[in-house]
């Protein structure tokens, strides 16, 4: 059994024992998370398809980690200028593990 869950500006394939890192969600480690916006969903026979969700289907985790990504730099640089700027930057995110998927 899988779902397609679309959260954060993002698509995930997602199973029962799963664990996602998305964009971060507001809430703390240990609290749980239900996501309703389900673009697909299967049992293993059946497929359906939302045209935009799918109605009646939940996915039901819990917060198991709030973070930030590795860091990535940022270099700005124009040659025969003298301009060099250089910025990192931390994507925080949220890693939740999926518990059930509710039909």
């Amino acid at each position: 059994m899988y779902a397609v869950v679309a959260t954060g500006g993002k698509q995930y394939r997602v199973e029962e024992g799963d664990v996602l890192r998305i964009e971060k969600l507001a809430g703390d480690v240990g609290s749980s998370i239900a996501f309703d916006n389900i673009l697909i969903f299967s049992d293993g026979e059946n497929v359906k398809i939302g045209r935009p969700g799918v109605a009646g289907i939940t996915v039901h985790g819990q917060i198991v980690a709030q973070g930030k990504s590795k860091k990535i730099l940022v270099f700005k640089y124009k040659r025969r200028k003298r301009y060099r700027r250089k910025q990192g930057h931390r994507q925080p995110f949220t890693a939740v593990r999926i518990d059930r998927i509710e039909a």
